[in-house]
């Protein structure tokens, strides 16, 4: 695999920014420098294919994280080997997304996401010039992408490096193990504490979803973004 290229690298893949928010997490907070020692350097994810990547968060929803990557592997099959695009999505139709493993809800998500995009309506080239409340805001018009989806397309693919997802259940889950809290911690409580994160909150969600060993590229969806509250149960209808 080739390196991205150092002029289009994102904040959480830029060498000098990594250092930056690792120096600044150290100092900051001492639960996450214990953190850092025991991890190591960030190795966030990203995926530079926004439709791909919007794809892969529809159709991970409410069902186990190997549900969804065997769905995700028959879709990618469906397209092999020309990439996952709009116009192909469009093309398959519904049926065709049925019979990759999508529900007929997903199916038609993913369908008014395509259209969308290859519409025009929703340029996801110009996300990059929007600031991170903007992109949730362009996404979150599209059926089947809520908040918490729209902010894992600004972790893994804007590579955007401020980013406080506080309705994310590993994340919650990561927060009130590592800090010793009693339940899990709501939206106010986690923004308070991650103040002393600015300007690196997303590195800081890293560091805490890597710190059960979890695997952050697929994160835990909150319930009020239609999705599941279980990472690798029993599937679910996807």
């Amino acid at each position: 695999m080739r390196p991205e290229p150092l002029s289009i690298l994102p904040a959480t893949r830029d060498p000098a920014q990594q250092a930056a928010a690792v120096a600044h997490l150290r100092v900051a907070d001492p639960v996450l420098a214990r953190l850092i020692a025991r991890i190591g350097p960030p190795t966030i994810r990203h995926e530079p294919d926004y439709f791909a990547a919007l794809v892969g968060t529809i159709v991970g929803q409410q069902i186990s994280v190997r549900a969804a990557a065997s769905v995700r592997a028959r879709l990618a099959a469906c397209f092999q080997p020309a990439p996952l695009t709009p116009a192909g999505v469009l093309a398959l139709g519904e049926p065709g997304l049925r019979a990759c493993g999508l529900s007929q809800a997903k199916a038609r998500y993913v369908l008014d996401l395509a259209a969308r995009v290859h519409g025009g309506q929703l340029d996801l080239a110009a996300l990059d010039a929007l600031d991170d409340e903007a992109v949730i805001q362009r996404l979150t018009v599209v059926k089947g992408i809520g908040r918490w989806s729209a902010e894992m397309l600004l972790i893994f693919g804007l590579g955007r490096p401020d980013v406080l997802p506080v309705d994310d259940l590993g994340f919650r889950a990561a927060v009130r193990r590592e800090y010793g809290l009693e339940t899990l911690p709501r939206a106010a409580v986690l923004r308070a504490l991650a103040e002393p994160w600015r300007p690196w909150r997303t590195f800081a969600t890293w560091y805490l979803w890597r710190s059960a060993a979890q695997d952050p590229t697929i994160a835990v969806p909150p319930a009020s973004d239609g999705t599941a509250r279980i990472r690798d149960g029993a599937p679910r209808s996807s």
